[in-house]
């Protein structure tokens, strides 16, 4: 059973390393925008019954508790918490925020279509209003050369104003993609994420429309990451990571004991 001991403890080493890795990236994307912090969650693994409950004991008695022994503990999965982050003001007519449910698309290299919080876009050379790493908004808005004053609207309607003329031109209209379960999207890096068959398909439509968010021009988000939660998960992690090092080590004392007793 001191074997299975070590085996117990072990498991809990792994878990509690994979719990800090999250946290981390937490803590490391505090400062990235749109960032959405992730939570580790566990799940016991297989227990070895000694002694099922409701079994005979004896004659017509049966226990009423069961002798069970866990095998340990590990990480199911990671969930994303899609809590709304502060909007900060950055006065630039490109950066955009969502101010509740959604996400911008944007296109990939290989033609798929990618979704992100982060709107700070800007204007690639043939004016297209592109993500920073080039990235092309779904659906395409062109900016046309010599505009003086891009305005997007909460509903995310793009006019802009030609030099030398006082009446804005409609270029087009950021619509935004809303799931049923956003926290089954997978996260693939550049601040992006992929459509799964757990997040379901997209309902794309107008900002302000059934339940999606508003636009609010000149914002970006801050990531959601509280760094003082953070903080306590991370010394709390540390601690169990302790205690499961603590039982590794009772656990070959005991061990050695036995082996020179015997």
């Amino acid at each position: 059973m001191t074997n299975a001991a070590l085996h117990v403890a072990r498991t809990g080493l792994d878990a509690q390393q994979e719990r800090m890795q999250v946290i981390a990236n937490n803590i490391a994307n505090v400062n990235t925008t749109g960032f959405k912090r992730d939570r580790a969650n566990f799940q016991t693994l297989a227990y070895q019954y000694m002694k099922e409950p409701g079994a005979t004991s004896s004659g017509d008695d049966k226990y009423t508790q069961g002798a069970a022994l866990g095998t340990g503990v590990k990480m199911t999965g990671t969930s994303r918490s899609d809590t709304q982050g502060s909007l900060n003001q950055t006065g630039n007519a490109l950066d955009v925020a969502i101010q509740g449910n959604g996400f911008f698309q944007v296109q990939q290299p290989d033609g798929t279509t990618a979704y992100t919080r982060d709107g700070n876009f800007s204007l690639s050379s043939e004016g297209q209003i592109t993500t920073a790493d080039g990235r092309a908004l779904v659906p395409n808005i062109q900016v046309p050369q010599g505009v003086t004053n891009i305005t997007i609207g909460a509903d995310g309607t793009v006019s802009a104003t030609a030099a030398g003329s006082t009446e804005a031109t409609q270029l087009g209209k950021i619509q935004l993609a809303s799931f049923t379960n956003p926290t089954g999207l997978k996260s693939v890096g550049d601040n992006l994420l992929t459509e799964t068959q757990a997040s379901g398909a997209p309902q794309v439509g107008d900002a302000g429309t059934e339940g999606r968010g508003s636009i609010e021009q000149g914002s970006l988000e801050a990531s959601n990451v509280n760094v003082v939660e953070e903080l306590v998960d991370m010394i709390e992690t540390q601690r169990a990571y302790e205690v499961n090092s603590k039982m590794i080590k009772a656990t070959d004392e005991m061990l050695q004991f036995a082996n020179q007793q015997i």
